[in-house]
């Protein structure tokens, strides 16, 4: 008994001396829940105060549309493209976004102090300034091509009922017509940059170049830019020019023919 006794009160005197130690902490622990909880009153108050607007509202803002605005903040990491919608990141939410379903699509709705986020304003200016630049560019290759069509108009009719822009465009066009070869004149050429070909044979996807204006530093520029394009992509490609053109006949069978058209000449 005495010796269990004398076990007991080391321990007893121990728990006594540690006791202000546990006390302090929990009464930190208590005081750290407490300022938690003011805190989130604090931010759902202020939340409520604030306008909740929608991206289709941002778009109105900034003259834009909901897609537009949807895919600037995926850009800046504010949120994430989904199989139905778009969801708010962790990143998201502290600039105040909240995830929302309507209908089964997933949106975010964000507080208006969206508006005065400097990432995100900046996305919508650098977007705005390459919309701008990409008008520009379309727009002065759209001249470029109006003035050169301004400048050499399709005046000249073929056998086939179209209209071409010079006679040695009708020698090809008549000579194709002649030999029942279906073709297409003045057909973009489907790759990455805006070009037109002259004449396109869809059999054997072939294109026809007439290379004429040798004297016009503008249109040498436009046909070395051409021909560098039609080697780049690899696409099969007939050149014609000004003393090939008078001896037609005997030239486009042997270069059809590379292309796996092959003429009946009996």
């Amino acid at each position: 008994m005495e010796q269990n006794l004398n076990l007991i009160i080391p321990l007893i005197k121990i728990f006594i001396s540690v006791m202000p130690i546990l006390l302090f902490i929990f009464l930190i622990k208590l005081i750290i829940n407490f300022i938690e909880k003011q805190v989130r009153k604090t931010n759902f108050k202020k939340r409520n105060f604030m306008q909740i607007i929608t991206a289709k509202q941002i778009a109105e803002a900034f003259n834009k549309n909901s897609k537009e605005i949807n895919e600037a903040f995926v850009n800046i990491g504010y949120a994430e493209k989904c199989s139905n919608g778009y969801t708010v990141t962790q990143l998201g939410k502290s600039k105040g976004g909240e995830q929302n379903f309507y209908m089964g699509k997933a949106n975010i709705r964000w507080t208006e102090e969206i508006l005065k986020d400097d990432i995100f304003i900046n996305e919508i200016k650098k977007e705005q300034k390459e919309e701008k630049e990409e008008k520009e560019q379309k727009e002065e290759k759209q001249e470029k091509q109006e003035n050169f069509r301004d400048k050499f108009k399709a005046e000249y009719r073929t056998n086939d009922g179209h209209y071409v822009r010079s006679r040695a465009e009708v020698i090809i066009s008549n000579w194709l017509f002649g030999e029942c070869i279906a073709h297409a004149y003045e057909k973009r050429v489907p790759i990455e940059e805006d070009m037109y070909c002259d004449f396109y044979i869809p059999k054997g996807k072939i294109y026809i170049e007439f290379w004429g204006y040798e004297e016009d530093e503008k249109y040498l520029a436009r046909k070395e830019k051409k021909k560098h394009l039609y080697k780049k992509y690899g696409l099969n490609l007939i050149e014609i020019d000004n003393e090939i053109i008078n001896n037609i006949d005997d030239f486009l069978p042997k270069e059809l023919l590379k292309f796996g058209i092959k003429l009946n000449l009996d």
